[in-house]
């Protein structure tokens, strides 16, 4: 069988499945595991993938969604030469990947029509299930229905693990920093199965916009960062930049108490937010949040 599967997370199913040399096509996301990325990609986004930040990258997809243009480019020509039997995409996420509409257009063209399994899960039952549905549609039941036992199984042997831990500790997950967006869909299920309770969202809801107001008013014990399609170095990078502009003050002095030295407080700021025309601060009147000094 031949297939394209332009879903990072079909594509490791099908590669679990023992069906790595049957695809024809890829996303450009698809890079696990490494043995698919010598197939061909079939999307490239519009938006660069790298070199912008969170804010930039909503920006571009919001003027693009605005203005009535596509987010990826579906590569038409290499999609006729695959001449794939089993198309795999979504309906999740229109930011993440090819809509379905831009798909059927792009397969209505082709002499033969595949088969097209469109996967949409909002939990992590709804996840393993599309792994059996994957299964049976590639032509490998048996094996779909053996890997969704052993990810139940997996799930069993945490549940085990955990069930005598009493203390259940607040977590927030945090899928997009700029604007803030709280996880949702499969995430606040997973933090359940890990002996968490999630404090923004409730399973299989859509992620959302937050302000740092309800994060710090949810009093999470944990906060963890996620963003969507980001790796850890990404995502540090990110969180530096973001650095660069939190400051931590001596409040106590010049802030707190109304004063004389609130005017202290008020040079201090002005030297915060216009270092060109001051002295270098003193750390122990303020520190940037990161590794650089004032200036």
């Amino acid at each position: 069988m031949r297939i394209c599967s332009l879903l990072p997370s079909a594509t490791e199913v099908i590669a679990l499945l023992g069906l790595s040399d049957e695809l024809v096509g890829i996303s450009h996301e698809c890079d696990y595991p490494p043995s698919v990325r010598s197939v061909p990609i079939m999307v490239e986004p519009v938006i660069p993938p790298h070199g912008l930040a969170s804010t930039d990258i909503d920006q571009q997809v919001r003027q693009l969604a605005a203005s009535g243009k596509q987010l990826y480019r579906l590569k038409d020509n290499l999609l006729r030469q695959a001449r794939p039997d089993l198309v795999l995409s979504q309906n999740l996420c229109h930011v993440c990947a090819v809509t379905p509409d831009q798909l059927h257009d792009a397969l209505s063209s082709l002499p033969h029509q595949p088969t097209v399994l469109t996967l949409n899960p909002s939990t992590v039952q709804d996840v393993i299930h599309d792994v059996v549905r994957i299964g049976d549609a590639a032509g490998r039941s048996a094996e779909g229905h053996r890997l969704a036992a052993q990810l139940h199984h997996r799930l069993e042997a945490v549940h085990t693990r955990i069930q005598g831990i009493s203390h259940r500790p607040r977590v927030a997950c945090i899928e997009w920093l700029s604007p803030l967006y709280a996880a949702g869909h499969w995430v606040p299920e997973m933090v359940q199965y890990a002996g968490g309770q999630d404090v923004l969202a409730q399973p299989g809801t859509p992620s959302r916009v937050v302000t740092w107001d309800e994060v710090f008013a949810a009093a999470p014990d944990v906060l963890v960062v996620m963003p969507c399609g980001f790796s850890v170095e990404r995502t540090q990078t990110e969180l530096f930049h973001l650095m660069q502009h939190t400051f931590l003050v001596d409040a106590s002095s010049y802030f707190s108490r109304p004063g004389p030295r609130l005017i202290d407080g008020i040079e201090l700021l002005a030297a915060i937010l216009h270092p060109s025309n001051y002295d270098h601060i003193h750390e122990s009147m303020a520190c940037r949040l990161g590794p650089q000094p004032i200036h």
